[in-house]
């Protein structure tokens, strides 16, 4: 059984299209697709909440700790804003962490506005440049 067969079509095709945005991005392209995958991850993760889905609750965090892993591995330096980044990432991560365990809606909602917000900023810097 292939890896695809084992998910739904629109994980499958969720997949796939992720994939081919991922080739051929630049650095900055690649972060701003991870802010997107985390950010509708964890509104997944709420939304399954909302209607009692357990399974896809832990499957939407489970995606949204992904992406999260690959925006810190992504982080060069020691000090100034990587600093900064690390010390955020890895409380966002606890806050994950915590939520499998016992899920708190406003803390991810939280979580997940803050994220877009740093997403929109980095949008429009992007655009300005």
């Amino acid at each position: 059984m292939t890896m695809l067969a084992r998910h739904t079509p629109q994980d499958a095709y969720r997949r796939v299209d992720f994939d081919a945005r991922v080739h051929g991005c630049d650095p900055a392209e690649l972060v701003g697709l991870c802010y997107e995958h985390l950010i509708g991850s964890l509104g997944s993760a709420l939304y399954a909440h909302e209607r009692g889905d357990n399974a896809a609750k832990s499957q939407a965090l489970t995606r949204a700790m992904s992406a999260l892993t690959a925006l810190q591995l992504g982080v060069s330096g020691e000090a100034g804003v990587a600093l900064a980044l690390r010390q955020f990432y890895q409380a966002v991560r606890g806050s994950l962490l915590d939520s499998v365990l016992a899920f708190k809606p406003a803390r991810i909602a939280e979580i997940r506005q803050d994220f877009t917000e740093i997403a929109a900023a980095l949008a429009g810097e992007s655009a300005a440049a």
